[in-house]
């Protein structure tokens, strides 16, 4: 990704997000590339009997092959018009090895890409770009649109902030367009396009563009060039992850393409349009949208992750994605009740209370009030009424994308991210239960102990914690750089200061040292610009 800083795993491997890097012991010996054909020696015709007249013979007529459109499974249709070159090279079969090692990781993958595979398969045909195109959600995001980076690169294409809007990707409290499915499959398809165009047509750069930047791989060309070197891509000194980024993609490539061959079976997705894109043109609350697609909030906010807030933008964008056969009846909704999709409350102004302040308590903006009261400044009086836009359903009711949450290393039921705490003089089970707002028979129980076992000084305990309402939380590794403070990387991650401390065992009174690698519990609804 263009400028991105260095792609880091959010999650480990179960739910996970691109694969973690497999060790030489997990490597499996590949199938056998090439297999021996068997040839079926016709018998000999016989002579008709001469005294019987000759029959006409009948010619059988062979079935028309399926085109890729045809094909029943979506995963077949990218996987016949896959044609760029895999290269034979270690890295490649490296990664080859690791994805038919882990099938669950394939399923994972598929599942969550059945509802957009269609719709990015379809625009990339538009567009005459390669099939192979489709795949590189899987090794940017594993098809989580939720994804997140220490760089702030977030959704399926990996965006970072500043590349998401050279690209035409708003990015606001309400609405962040890298998280947005066919908006920012339309910008990495156009930016894949633009860096394509730069070096010539060669995919390989292009790609690798695409991850580490198109200037640090125009000078690692030029840098060949001038020693007389190759400058194919695999010639190139490039940075480790961008090494591994295109060897990544021809190995899922060839995976795709050749499923039997490698004795992998990903889990076929139904080559048919799974959402339709409807525009009610007017603010939606997103609870009152569901009801119109007669659709639950939590699976409307699953296929529609760019929405931050309880509703689309106040000044758009207020498309949404829905399933393809709620559309005419999610239309007659809007049109049968046009300008009722916001719920307005009357609010009177108390002592003390500041725009920012009222914002603030009903989950909106200072801007969506002034708006909704006509308003050309902050100035409010106590004892007036002010007409808020709000939220039809508790915050509870907006969880943001639940069912394509990754499971990271934990069941659903432990919590959204694990803490580990040390046993300090004078602990117990009930202080540290206490201390984390869990139960002691939860803490006891995620330690293999019982309540009334004993603690030792310097033992670590496992606490797994849950993100608040609506929170979709991810692990981030951030190295430190020149200027940073934990104060500031707490405020530039939206978390606590004292947590970024517990969360990696610092001493205050120790400075951080330049490149340490910090591990944060990040909730991405929260960190979008």
């Amino acid at each position: 990704m263009k400028l991105k800083y260095s792609w880091i795993l959010a999650l480990v491997l179960t739910g996970c997000q691109t694969p973690q890097q497999p060790t030489e012991q997990e490597v499996t010996e590949l199938p056998p590339t090439t297999q021996e054909s068997q040839v079926e020696v016709a018998p000999p015709a016989q002579e008709a009997p001469k005294e019987t007249a000759q029959q006409p013979v009948e010619e059988v007529e062979k079935a028309p092959e399926l085109t890729p459109q045809q094909q029943q499974d979506l995963w077949k249709r990218i996987g016949m018009q896959l044609k760029l070159p895999v290269a034979d090279d270690k890295k490649v079969e490296y990664y080859r090895n690791w994805y038919i090692k882990h099938p669950s990781h394939l399923r994972t993958v598929s599942k969550r890409a059945e509802p957009y595979l269609y719709l990015i398969v379809e625009k990339i045909e538009q567009k005459n770009l390669p099939m192979e195109l489709a795949l590189l959600p899987v090794v940017e995001s594993s098809f989580d649109a939720f994804a997140y980076s220490h760089g702030s690169a977030a959704g399926l294409w990996q965006f970072i902030p500043g590349t998401g809007k050279w690209y035409g990707l708003e990015q606001n409290y309400w609405y962040d367009g890298r998280r947005d499915v066919e908006a920012s499959t339309d910008a990495a398809l156009k930016y894949l396009s633009d860096l394509n165009n730069r070096f010539d047509g060669n995919w390989n750069h292009a790609i690798a563009s695409y991850n580490s930047g198109g200037g640090r791989v125009s000078s690692a060309i030029r840098k060949n060039r001038r020693l007389n070197k190759p400058t194919d891509f695999f010639s190139l000194e490039l940075p480790q992850e961008t090494s591994a980024y295109v060897p990544k993609l021809m190995a899922i490539a060839d995976i795709v393409a050749h499923q039997e061959k490698y004795g992998v079976e990903i889990p076929p997705i139904e080559n048919k349009p799974v959402l339709v894109k409807v525009d009610p043109k007017e603010q939606l609350d997103l609870g009152i949208a569901a009801q119109y697609a007669d659709i639950t909030v939590k699976e409307l906010q699953s296929y529609n992750p760019a929405y931050n807030q309880w509703a689309t933008a106040p000044d758009g964008p207020h498309q949404l994605l829905i399933p393809i056969d709620k559309k005419d009846q999610f239309m007659a909704q809007v049109e049968k009740n046009r300008g009722k999709g916001v719920k307005l409350i009357r609010y009177k102004v108390q002592p003390g209370d500041s725009l920012g302040l009222i914002a603030q308590k009903h989950n909106t903006t200072i801007k969506v009030i002034q708006t909704a009261n006509g308003m050309s400044n902050v100035n409010i009086r106590a004892g007036h009424y002010l007409l808020i836009p709000t939220s039809t359903k508790s915050n509870s009711a907006y969880i943001l994308s639940a069912e394509n949450r990754l499971k990271q290393t934990q069941s659903r039921s432990r919590g959204d991210y694990k803490e580990t705490h040390t046993v300090k003089s004078g602990d117990s089970f009930w202080t540290i239960a206490k201390q984390h707002n869990v139960s002691v028979q939860s803490l006891a129980k995620w330690n293999g102990m019982a309540p009334k076992d004993t603690l030792r000084v310097g033992q670590k305990l496992v606490v797994w914690k849950k993100g608040s309402a609506g929170a979709v939380m991810r692990t981030v590794y951030y190295n430190v750089r020149s200027g940073d403070s934990i104060s500031s990387i707490a405020h530039r991650f939206k978390v606590r200061t004292s947590d970024v401390i517990k969360w990696n065992n610092l001493n205050t009174s120790k400075y951080l040292k330049l490149g340490q690698k910090l591990k944060l519990y990040v909730d991405v609804t929260k960190v979008t610009v």
